[in-house]
């Protein structure tokens, strides 16, 4: 290990070099041999870090989605009222996919459900946003619009779609602050 960088580093340095040519080339068409020019290193040094290509994305798109939902999930532990932290989830959500889309169409393929490399990460990933909307939704208490059982799962399932469904829209945060404002600001919600 080159100037005292651990394995750790060294892997940190193969995913941003992946993530580099991901938004250049994408996933298709980016070669070991691309990662290892955009880390300045060999083809056959990369190997020391990562098995190929496949694995790097991967790791990739695991360290991507583990990092957001680290985020929601400081969100949802505050002890902000539950409408913010349904927002807060939602908008670590919707940031994952805006902010890769911002940097390149090609880094969007790391949020492909059915890609066959990490299509289990992204599921993953929306099944633990899931979850967490569900417990914050359930502290509502009974009585409320969002409901109980079932309903606070109907209601998590239509707040995730009302995400997917944003991530094309002009303004994407602000409608969605007012589609949550709307859920809670309805008489019987808790605040």
């Amino acid at each position: 290990m080159s100037g005292g960088k651990t394995a750790a580093d060294r892997r940190d340095e193969v995913l941003d070099a992946a993530y580099t040519c991901l938004t250049r080339y994408g996933v298709r068409r980016t070669t070991m041999d691309d990662i290892a020019a955009e880390m300045g290193v060999s083809r056959s040094a990369l190997y020391q870090y990562v098995s190929g290509k496949d694995a790097a994305f991967r790791l990739l798109a695991e360290r991507l989605h583990a990092r957001a939902l680290d985020r929601a999930r400081a969100v949802a532990a505050s002890d902000a009222p539950v409408g913010d932290r349904v927002l807060g989830v939602l908008g670590v959500k919707l940031d994952l996919v805006l902010d890769l889309r911002g940097d390149s169409p090609h880094a969007a393929e790391l949020l492909d459900a059915r890609a066959r490399l990490f299509g289990d990460v992204c599921a993953g990933f929306t099944a633990e946003v899931r979850a967490l909307l569900v417990a914050m939704l359930s502290e509502s208490g009974p009585g409320d619009a969002v409901g109980s059982g079932d309903a606070v799962g109907d209601t998590a399932e239509i707040l995730l779609a009302v995400v997917t469904g944003l991530e094309g829209a002009s303004e994407p945060r602000r409608l969605l602050a007012r589609a949550v404002d709307a859920l809670f600001a309805c008489p019987g919600c808790a605040h």
